[in-house]
């Protein structure tokens, strides 16, 4: 009885204090959550400068003070998560790419292909972000920090475009020895190309057809592989047929 006494006489319970238990063993839970919480949101902001930065001023403009003074952030707390400006651009570049160009697995390969295509040469039809673009591969040429950038930024959207293709070898709709790595090439090269000499556009019905190119190169690729074909039998007539397929 006078346990219970004893705590009906303690008075309510304050902010922050757990009945039945030590309101000091809550306190550190609370802490850590709100400091990941902090966290998180620093380094949201952080990266949507640097991508702001890039966009407005290009590569070459892109410094650790600046992204500090922009973001409301100590040199520090960048040094913390990044060990370069390069590594904090290629972050900031690539989590967009993934907000322009998002993940799609429907079953369907080829309807995948096409929306990741569709979605990437959309992401340029901003005039910023081409200019920001250009500017980054002729940067690249001369400072090998901005090089570094950029071989990181390539490198994370070929990886996302092989695991589409993936998908397709693992479904049948590409042949198992298909050459991904070389689709993927094809692939950057003709979007990179139009982008730096501006000869045809980036729309969608480039975007579908090479799509069906990809597919229709991943057979052709693959019968070649098999053994030497004859001019004018399997490897024309697998190409052609590829490329109806994909664009049916």
């Amino acid at each position: 009885m006078s346990t219970d006494t004893g705590e009906d006489q303690a008075g309510p319970v304050t902010d922050g204090q757990v009945p039945g238990g030590p309101r000091a063993a809550r306190r550190p839970a609370v802490r850590q959550h709100t400091g990941r919480r902090r966290n998180a949101a620093a380094r949201d902001a952080i990266l949507d400068v640097t991508f702001e930065l890039l966009h407005t001023r290009g590569a070459t403009g892109l410094t650790i003070d600046a992204i500090a003074e922009a973001a409301g952030v100590g040199r520090q707390t960048i040094y913390r998560w990044w060990p370069s400006k390069g590594a904090v651009a290629a972050e900031a570049m690539a989590r967009q790419a993934r907000v322009i160009v998002p993940v799609r697995d429907t079953g369907n390969f080829t309807y995948d292909l096409i929306q990741f295509l569709i979605d990437s040469f959309a992401g340029l039809e901003d005039p910023a972000m081409r200019r920001a673009l250009r500017q980054l591969v002729s940067a690249a040429q001369a400072d090998e920090h901005v090089a570094q950038v950029l071989a990181d930024f390539t490198a994370q959207r070929r990886a996302a475009l092989r695991a589409v293709l993936e998908r397709g070898r693992a479904s049948g709709d590409l042949p198992a020895h298909a050459d991904l790595d070389l689709l993927v090439d094809v692939a950057y090269g003709v979007l990179w190309y139009r982008l730096l000499i501006g000869h045809a556009p980036l729309d969608e019905r480039a975007a579908r057809d090479l799509a069906a190119l990809l597919i229709a190169a991943g057979a052709a690729g693959a019968a070649g592989a098999a053994g030497p074909v004859t001019t004018g039998t399997a490897g024309p007539a697998t190409t052609g047929t590829g490329a109806a397929q994909a664009s049916k």
